[in-house]
């Protein structure tokens, strides 16, 4: 089992010290969609806070081990988003960060969705959209039979919410047992929903009825927070929070800016599959304060 003090090493309350942790995840996904001609890259620059939050101030792990049957497991199921968690498993010390050179190129170990065993630290093959919460519930749900109490996160996109198969493992995790011993109420679980109002086409609101997202998870039977997803002191105090006495999972609908910490990438969806030139890359890092 990992030792409390291994486990919390590296993890800071700080919010000053997780913003600059996301200022320079950030600067380094510009510079990634640059080298590895990569879209994506404003779901990226989204979830940066809340994947500094996760690794810089909430998961209990150790890069050093990171198979540890007793580590928090974290998955991204917005695996479009990918040149994020390498960067933070980069910075988080899973692996020497000059191995992000090799992002997207052919025949190296970094795609450009993640599969599985890539690198340490990545935990499952996702980017097909509605796969993280079904694989999240089931590691949550391994935990428990084998008496285990890591905690299981799963960063999901909000068109992500979409796709049948997410409500369908929503249910199999909110469900209270019941009198015939069915259901799993996975207070282990907690889905953290990337809010930035973008899919790749239209605003989210102009492709599904997705609203009222948090009284659809409350009605599955989840906790349900809504936060400013570029809040890395409430983000961090939240998450910490799992599992409560609730003995519901928690579904954080974290509110972001898609393309967020760049002006001219900021609530632009042609960064959804633009990719910077050399010039915007040295202009972003400079706004971001930043040079990775």
């Amino acid at each position: 089992m990992i030792q409390t003090t291994t486990a919390r090493a590296g993890l800071t309350d700080d919010p000053h010290v997780l913003a600059e942790h996301a200022a320079r995840i950030r600067a380094r996904v510009v510079r990634l969609s640059h080298q590895g001609d990569s879209p994506h890259l404003g779901s990226a620059l989204s979830c940066a806070d809340i994947l500094s939050a996760a690794y810089f101030g909430v998961l209990r792990l150790d890069p050093r081990r990171p198979d540890d049957p007793d580590r928090d497991r974290f998955i991204l199921s917005k695996g479009h988003a990918v040149s994020a968690l390498y960067a933070t498993l980069g910075y988080r010390g899973f692996f020497d960060v000059s191995l992000l050179e090799k992002f997207n190129q052919a025949g190296t170990n970094l795609p450009e969705q993640p599969s599985p065993g890539c690198l340490p630290g990545v935990e499952a093959a996702t980017g097909s959209l509605g796969h993280g919460l079904g694989i999240g519930a089931g590691m949550a749900l391994a935990g428990r039979i084998a008496n285990r109490d890591y905690r299981v996160y799963v960063l999901m996109s909000d068109g992500e919410c979409n796709e049948g198969s997410v409500w369908e493992s929503a249910m199999f995790a909110g469900r209270a047992p019941g009198s015939n011993g069915g259901g799993q109420a996975l207070s282990n679980l907690c889905a953290i929903v990337d809010f930035n109002g973008w899919q790749a086409t239209d605003r989210s609101r102009g492709v599904l009825a997705l609203e009222p997202l948090a009284d659809k998870f409350r009605a599955f039977g989840w906790n349900v927070v809504e936060a400013d997803g570029h809040d890395p002191r409430k983000l961090t105090e939240v998450m910490r929070g799992v599992p409560d006495s609730s003995g519901k999972p928690l579904a954080i609908i974290a509110k972001t800016v898609k393309g967020r910490g760049v002006s001219f990438m900021q609530d632009d969806n042609n960064w959804h599959y633009r990719i910077p030139t050399e010039a915007e890359v040295a202009t972003a890092q400079k706004e971001l304060g930043v040079v990775a």
